[in-house]
């Protein structure tokens, strides 16, 4: 057994290291990213798409419930007129809404939000990210989905509505054919990427599941005193107010990889930026106060409405 496990672990950490890439972000700072495994990947779609599956059916059961009731209601009402029928058109217009929203905006609305990813990504530890490092655009993501459409939706209803008496026409070899080059292109590529990735930039990522236990804890960090030299690093809100939610996730990527080259670039960009000078040796303790105290910054301003995306904002 033992003899069969070890090139089992050669293989899979053969595999890891074939899938590590390191980006540039815009501020200089080298990222080191893993690629999600092709499996992990269509694992994630097909979570999410029986999520969207669920969603649209409860929707669709709370509707015709709904209209089962109105029409309890009204059938003894002498007056009601086309009452009736116009609350059940309001009905059908809802459920049209709903399936469109569930069927095009679920990939949207959690691909553009905080975390890059959709629960079925969240699920299997993955993420959408940039690959030039920057911040994820909605130009990017809406064209990643546009082109899944293209990929996956339109082969098959192509091969559904070619179906012909049990038997398959040529119409429906083409749009198998069509649908197997879309599902088969990321084996084909050094990055793993399927064609919307190409398109927009993007490619999918692993999103480590573990938090920043000592930044985000209530320890030496949150009160912003180094354990290792005792400087206390307190900052004002002006100094915190130069970066936003983007700059938090790239030094919450710093702070995990816990490059000691990374820290001291992104500490010294940090000190430059807002005029302090923490010294040499002590660059991790200060940049998990000023992520912690960023942090606590941007929710109490998202808790009253205000939202800072980047340093830009």
């Amino acid at each position: 057994m033992a003899s069969r496990s070890v090139p089992s672990a050669r293989l899979a950490s053969r595999d890891r290291q074939d899938r590590r890439r390191s980006v540039v972000t815009p501020e200089g700072v080298v990222l080191n990213l893993v690629l999600g495994h092709r499996g992990n990947r269509a694992a994630a779609l097909l979570i999410d798409l029986f999520l969207i599956s669920l969603a649209m059916a409860l929707t669709t059961w709370g509707l015709a419930a709904v209209a089962q009731a109105m029409g309890v209601q009204m059938k003894d009402l002498d007056k009601a007129g086309g009452a009736f029928d116009h609350a059940i058109q309001f009905l059908v217009v809802v459920w049209i809404v709903a399936m469109f929203l569930f069927r095009n905006a679920w990939f949207l609305f959690f691909e553009l939000g905080p975390r890059g990813a959709t629960p079925g990504k969240r699920m299997t530890g993955l993420r959408v990210a940039s690959r030039d490092g920057g911040r994820l655009t909605t130009e990017a993501v809406i064209a990643r989905n546009i082109v899944r459409d293209i990929e996956l939706f339109m082969p098959i209803v192509f091969v559904a509505s070619s179906y012909d008496g049990g038997d398959t026409t040529l119409a429906g070899w083409a749009g198998f054919i069509w649908f197997a080059v879309f599902v088969f292109f990321p084996f084909f590529n050094r990055d793993r990427l399927r064609c919307g990735d190409i398109i927009a930039g993007t490619w999918v990522v692993e999103a480590p599941r573990h938090r920043l236990e000592q930044a985000m804890s209530l320890g030496a960090a949150a009160v912003g005193r180094s354990e290792t030299t005792g400087a206390a690093y307190r900052f004002g809100d002006e100094e915190l107010a130069v970066y936003g939610e983007y700059e938090l996730q790239v030094l919450e990527r710093v702070l995990r990889d816990d490059r000691p080259d990374s820290l001291r670039e992104v500490a010294m960009t940090i000190a430059a930026k807002i005029g302090w000078d923490p010294g040499e040796g002590d660059e991790r303790a200060f940049l998990e106060a000023y992520y912690t105290q960023l942090r606590a910054r941007l929710e109490r301003g998202m808790r009253f409405g205000q939202r800072k995306a980047d340093k830009f904002s």
